[in-house]
């Protein structure tokens, strides 16, 4: 296996990023050893009992790693693969998503070590309550604020918040975001991620004189962000000429539509063979000549290997961690701007922030106020990073760290940590 494609452990990755960060701010080494592990790690094990009548342990976690800048935040994943390495970096990504779009929250992540696909409908049920009865101190409104993430759902979350509620006597729709509609979720968040991030895009092209209107695009994910993305900037004037899946892919120079692709692939469960279109790989897609790549799949799907091939002017990760250390540095020596994770898909969390401030106030708003309000704080949020960008003369990467780590950085000086 090529040395780009082996997992570095994500927690010693997020520590590193810090302290490149810390240091290129010139702030004081204790920032990056505050910032390197969370506040608060909660280890758990809980019974479950099963539909054949057994009753099975199953562990879980819950990082808090900052809340300087206030209240934890950050999605609950259900997946075998869970550890606590990876919670505790992922709640370290999280403080530095909401510090970049200026939201005041900290980050938390959590996670139960099961497979959602070999439980029963009541067995998930019982799962996402005692879950939630074994982390029910440390979270809160005020304290800490779950929400979906992988194999998780707005289901999911309105049996968390109902046993929360129920614990406390009363209801506390406030503690958990990602809720269903009729328990106080949000309008215009199932597309808050994609739309969020076809806002950075639509910056970055203005900044490099690309003009949206017929601009080539290809998608790397055909999910609900990757989806979510391409049915926007079609509608914006721009060509879809590409989009894969983990089945296969489509490929139409004249460019594709991408809601008769969506309801192809939810006819036949796969983009490959649209009508029109022919089969295209992900190496493929990637060594596209095209104006904007997308990749909303899974991470690592950039390696230095793909990135040699690149030819596009703007990648705009809707996933997380989509490109390796390796290929980023070859990326930044040709010149393509890659919007980072943390600041093209934080519309995810900036409309979970809505959610909860709608809670808190018991006050909803339109879809079009959340689009709206989403949208200023993207398009800020980009002229921030691109702005430190230009000033220090590194990487978007770089320059979203360094906006992130120095806002948290003030708030934990002002507040007297440091």
């Amino acid at each position: 296996m090529a040395l780009e494609e082996t997992s570095p452990n994500p927690l010693r990755a997020a520590q590193q990023e810090i302290r490149k960060a810390v240091q290129a701010l010139n702030l004081d080494p204790i920032v990056a050893d505050l910032l390197s592990e969370p506040q608060r790690f909660v280890e758990v094990s809980f019974p479950v009992k099963m539909d054949d009548g057994s009753t099975r342990v199953f562990k879980g976690y819950r990082s808090q790693h900052n809340n300087a800048l206030g209240p934890f935040k950050g999605g609950i994943r259900f997946h075998p693969e869970v550890n606590a390495d990876e919670v505790k970096a992922l709640s370290i990504w999280m403080s530095l998503k909401c510090a970049v779009l200026g939201l005041p929250l900290g980050g938390g992540k959590g996670g139960v070590k099961c497979n959602p696909k070999e439980l029963s409908r009541r067995e998930l049920e019982e799962l996402s309550r005692a879950y939630v009865r074994s982390i029910a101190q440390v979270i809160g409104p005020e304290k800490d604020v779950p929400a979906p993430d992988v194999y998780t759902n707005p289901q999911v979350m309105a049996w968390m918040a109902d046993e929360f509620s129920s614990l406390n006597g009363y209801n506390t729709f406030g503690v958990i975001t990602g809720k269903p509609l009729e328990i106080g979720g949000s309008a215009g968040r199932s597309e808050a991620t994609g739309r969020g991030c076809v806002f950075a895009i639509r910056e970055a092209c203005a900044r490099l004189s690309i003009p949206l209107q017929n601009a080539t695009v290809a998608v790397q994910g055909f999910g609900n962000a990757g989806s979510v993305v391409a049915r926007l900037l079609h509608e914006m004037g721009a060509r879809i000429i590409a989009v894969t899946d983990s089945t296969g892919g489509a490929y139409r120079s004249e460019g594709i539509d991408p809601i008769s692709l969506l309801e192809f692939k939810q006819q036949t469960g796969s983009v490959k063979g649209a009508p029109g279109t022919t089969p295209l790989s992900n190496e493929q897609l990637f060594a596209l000549e095209c104006d904007i790549i997308i990749p909303a799949a899974l991470e690592n799907a950039i390696t230095a290997a793909v990135a040699e091939d690149i030819r596009a002017r703007i990648i705009a990760e809707a996933a997380n961690g989509p490109t390796t250390p390796e290929a980023d540095k070859i990326l930044e020596d040709k010149g393509v701007l890659v919007i980072p994770d943390i600041l093209a898909n934080a519309g995810g969390v900036t409309v979970s922030y809505f959610e909860w401030v709608q809670n808190l106030t018991n006050y909803y708003w339109t879809e079009e106020e959340v689009n709206r309000r989403l949208e200023e704080m993207m398009v800020r949020a980009f002229q921030d990073v691109y702005q430190m960008h230009l000033d220090k003369k590194v990487s978007m990467r770089d320059a979203a760290y360094m906006v992130a780590v120095n806002r948290i950085a003030g708030a934990m000086k002002v507040r007297g940590w440091v």
